[in-house]
């Protein structure tokens, strides 16, 4: 009898220790962060390529501005007005909510503007089209739902003077204006930061970045 016991009891035994065992391994394991889904743009990589030319040529004129550097206003507007000129706009024509018909309009006044601004001999008066090729520039953006950074609408409050103000593009909220910047005939370069952020354009997908703010 005492041996049909202990057989009994190293049955028990083994028993709790399978399930124990089971139970164990069978835990969830704690789980790693969801896989995020890769960002893609509503654009075309070719279109995406041909908006950061026209960018990146933007930002270095309105650079040129900063530094009054009339030579490299001159260089830096041939690249935009070529990057104009070689913008992908075509692709957008298989869009059905008219996003081609209405970027035609700020695109054209974009490029008479950077003509201006390449034909004109004065700096002041190349400043007044900048002025205008920014805001033009900001409509096509707009329009065409740019998607691939965050760009921020700034504003000097005296770029033409007392409550006259002037506005440009830049790819960060930091000021560097071209209305007044280093050189200043009045100001020299204590104008150099004057401004901020006005508006930003923000069509970046939800893992890049929130909608247009």
């Amino acid at each position: 009898m005492k041996k049909f016991f202990a057989i009994l009891g190293i049955i028990l035994l083994l028993l709790v220790g399978y399930v124990w065992f089971t139970f164990k391994s069978g835990k969830k394991r704690p789980k790693g962060p969801k896989p995020v889904a890769l960002a893609v743009s509503k654009h075309s990589p070719a279109f995406n390529e041909s908006v950061q030319s026209l960018l990146d040529a933007y930002y270095n004129l309105s650079e040129a501005f900063v530094n009054w550097d009339t030579t490299a206003v001159a260089k830096h507007g041939n690249d935009l007005k070529a990057a104009l000129d070689s913008l992908k706009v075509e692709e957008l024509k298989v869009d059905t909510t008219g996003i081609y018909e209405s970027a035609l309009d700020p695109l054209a006044n974009a490029k008479n503007e950077i003509a201006n601004i390449l034909n004109e001999q004065e700096i002041a008066r190349k400043r007044t089209s900048f002025n205008l090729l920014s805001e033009n520039l900001r409509l096509l953006f707009i329009v065409v739902k740019y998607d691939q950074g965050k760009l921020y609408w700034q504003e000097c409050p005296m770029a033409f003077g007392d409550g006259q103000p002037g506005n440009w593009l830049s790819k960060t909220d930091d000021v560097r204006n071209p209305y007044l910047g280093t050189k200043d005939p009045q100001y020299k370069d204590g104008m150099l930061h004057c401004g901020g952020p006005k508006d930003t354009i923000n069509f970046m997908l939800p893992e890049s970045g929130a909608a247009m703010q």
